[in-house]
C-alpha cells in the first residue's frame, strides 16, 4: 500500500459562530468543520493540524493547515470539493501536495496577526462581530510609540492568559505597526510564535495608551513586571485576524492572496 499524500492548505474563516479552532465535543469548532468536509471528499477519516490555534470569536484570512490522505484526488478537487461541504463562513483558498516533512505548526517560521478597530461613536452594524468597536478616540502615534517597547525577544508572561499552557513564555516580536485611516485603527504584529491571548492583551495595553490613560512607557513597565495582573483588560476577540504564516522557501507554498488583506 502506498504512503498517504500530505497536503498543505490555506483557509479563511469568520470565527464568530465557533468556539475557536480546536475540535471539541460540546461546541462547534473550525477544526471539526474542516475535518468533516475534507473527510467527505477524501472518503476517509482525515485529521487536520493548524499552524496555530485561534480562540472563540477570532477570525483568519491566512491560516495554514496540513493533512494526510490516501485519495488520488487532485488539489483542485480537494479544495473545491471541501468548499462545497463547508459552511459559508469557512473556505479553503488553496491546497497543494507537500513533502512529508512539512508540518503546519512546527515548520512555521513567522506568524502574523492583524487587529482591527472601528474607532467612532456609533457601533457597527454590517461588521458587527467582525471588528472591535471602540468609542473613545485613539491616538495611533502614541500607540505606535508604546508598541515599539515590545519589539524583540522578551518574557511575555504579563501578556499571556492565566490559563496559557505554554511552558516557555519567551517569544520574539519581529515587527509591530499601528496605523489609522479615517475611523479605522489597526495593529499588524508578527512573531516567531504567540502565547494564548498575547495579541489581545498587547492591544488592551495599547488602547489604554491610545486613550491617554497611560503613557507610552507603560507597555515597557507591564512587560518587565511579568505579571498579567498589571496589564489591564484583554481586548475583544472579534477584532483579531490570523493573517498569514511564513515557511522555508523549500516547501514552495503560495503566498497569502492579497485579497485577504482587506484593511
Amino acid at each position: 500500500m502506498s504512503s498517504p499524500t500530505r497536503f498543505a492548505a490555506c483557509i479563511e474563516y469568520n470565527g464568530r459562530n465557533y468556539n475557536g479552532w480546536q475540535k471539541q465535543s460540546h461546541a462547534p469548532s473550525i477544526q471539526n468543520e474542516l475535518e468533516s468536509a475534507v473527510s467527505q471528499v477524501a472518503n476517509e477519516s482525515v485529521k487536520i493540524t493548524a499552524s496555530g490555534r485561534t480562540d472563540t470569536g477570532v477570525h483568519a484570512t491566512g491560516q495554514v493547515i496540513h493533512f494526510d490522505v490516501n485519495t488520488r484526488r487532485t488539489r483542485q478537487e480537494l479544495a473545491r470539493g471541501a468548499n462545497r461541504y463547508l459552511p459559508d463562513d469557512i473556505c479553503i483558498l488553496w491546497a497543494i501536495p507537500v513533502d512529508a516533512e512539512f508540518h503546519a505548526r512546527f515548520s512555521a517560521l513567522e506568524r502574523r496577526y492583524r487587529y482591527v478597530i472601528l474607532n467612532r461613536s456609533i457601533r457597527p452594524a454590517c461588521l458587527h462581530g467582525s471588528v472591535t468597536w471602540h468609542r473613545p478616540i485613539l491616538d495611533e502615534v502614541r500607540m505606535q510609540s508604546s508598541a515599539m517597547n515590545l519589539l524583540g525577544e522578551h518574557d511575555f508572561s504579563a501578556f499571556r492568559a492565566s490559563g496559557c499552557q505554554s511552558k516557555i513564555p519567551v517569544r520574539t516580536i519581529l515587527d509591530i505597526q499601528v496605523g489609522r485611516q479615517d475611523e479605522w485603527v489597526w495593529m499588524d504584529i508578527s512573531a516567531n510564535g504567540f502565547l494564548q491571548h498575547m495579541v489581545r492583551n498587547i492591544m488592551g495595553v495599547l488602547m489604554r495608551v491610545g486613550e491617554g490613560v497611560e503613557p507610552p512607557e507603560w507597555s515597557r513597565h507591564v512587560l518587565e513586571t511579568r505579571d498579567r495582573k498589571q496589564g489591564g483588560i484583554t481586548s475583544p476577540a472579534e477584532g483579531l485576524y490570523f493573517a498569514s504564516v511564513s515557511y522555508d522557501a523549500k516547501f514552495k507554498l503560495p503566498a497569502t492572496p492579497p485579497a485577504c488583506r482587506f484593511w
